[in-house]
């Protein structure tokens, strides 16, 4: 799919993190593996700390405390809101949505309209797309793009491929018309015939979660130790399916939005992990400095919040009085890989928040 969108703009993002904070080193016991092995993986993949939310808190959890948030400091207001969009894998139920939970306990007006989509790594290109999709049906009201997942929950603490990258985290995203906003080219492409390469077994409706999909055992003897309701990731497949197709996929779409490479002021990529980005950028031909690769060692990697995280922690206040003519990429489960060109600048407020929820 390749298309442009005109007159919208991004004008806040608000990263929201669970405040508990676990270092990489804490964990080794966890691993089926020396201790020495499992160092120089950290040295590799640059996994430095990651934040995980309580056994109580679900994904509206980190969205709510982010719209609360947002509503006291008055920078949004419940009139202005249009809709609200949920992107996330691991919704606080199946029914009802996550969208539904936000709009309940945030008070909002019943015209609002509240919108799941069950995407991961690629979540914050799909969720733009949407927004700006209801955007040409809203006027003068803004979309709010909530990416939230709690994947610590779906991954076990045994299995060292998966656990150490993964981050608890949500973002809230403002989307609204803007008449002097550049046009802004999305490019995206799925393939399902390589699905399994990201999946979780067991919890829908394929495999219902049972005492027997619980067992937690070294499935494919590569010495990690995961259950059938636990996310499974072959890593060689996800690492060769981004070095061989996301470089084409940023050429392409900077060739569909007329631009150099050169005058891309920020890459800013979906983040799995400091090794991959920085193969990436050698592939790309793009300097190291202009790709941020720090979220995984920070904060573990946020899955669809993962582009508004790299935003927020790496840019800050910076797009509040600057403007940066940017490349989003995404790339993951799906398998499903994307890049957007759009200009961030100009924004209302772009900034972290800890929550205790």
């Amino acid at each position: 799919m390749k298309t442009v969108f005109r007159k919208k703009k991004i004008t806040g993002i608000l990263g929201v993190l669970p405040e508990t904070e676990v270092r990489f080193e804490d964990e080794i016991p966890n691993y089926n593996f020396p201790e020495k092995q499992t160092m120089r993986l950290k040295k590799i993949m640059g996994f430095e700390k990651h934040r995980v939310v309580k056994d109580t808190t679900a994904s509206s959890d980190l969205c709510v405390s982010g719209l609360n948030y947002l509503l006291e400091k008055k920078l949004i207001h419940k009139y202005e809101i249009g809709a609200i969009l949920v992107v996330t894998t691991t919704p606080d139920h199946f029914i009802p949505h996550v969208s539904n939970i936000i709009h309940g306990k945030c008070d909002l007006n019943n015209d609002v309209i509240c919108i799941d989509i069950n995407q991961g790594c690629a979540g914050f290109l799909h969720g733009l797309m949407q927004a700006f999709m209801l955007l040409e049906h809203l006027g003068d009201k803004k979309v709010v793009l909530f990416n939230t997942d709690t994947l610590s929950k779906k991954v076990s603490r045994k299995d060292r491929n998966s656990y150490p990258l993964i981050g608890d985290a949500a973002a809230v995203t403002v989307v609204e018309n803007d008449s002097d906003a550049k046009d802004i080219y999305l490019n995206m492409y799925n393939d399902g015939k390589r699905r399994e390469a990201l999946i979780i077994p067991a919890g829908g409706s394929r495999l219902p979660s049972s005492s027997e999909t619980a067992v937690v055992k070294d499935s494919d003897d590569d010495g990690n130790l995961r259950s059938l309701d636990n996310l499974k990731m072959d890593g060689s497949e996800v690492f060769t399916f981004v070095q061989t197709e996301v470089p084409p996929l940023i050429e392409e779409t900077l060739k569909l939005a007329d631009q150099d490479k050169e005058l891309i002021d920020w890459f800013l990529f979906h983040q799995p992990n400091k090794f991959m980005l920085k193969k990436l950028a050698e592939k790309l031909e793009v300097p190291y400095e202009k790709i941020p690769m720090n979220i995984v060692e920070n904060f573990g990697n946020p899955s669809g919040a993962s582009i508004p995280i790299n935003i927020v922690h790496n840019l800050g206040s910076l797009v509040m009085i600057n403007k940066y003519n940017c490349c989003l990429s995404a790339f993951g489960s799906g398998l499903t890989w994307g890049a957007m060109t759009i200009e961030l600048g100009g924004m209302d407020f772009c900034e972290m928040l800890i929550s205790d929820c």
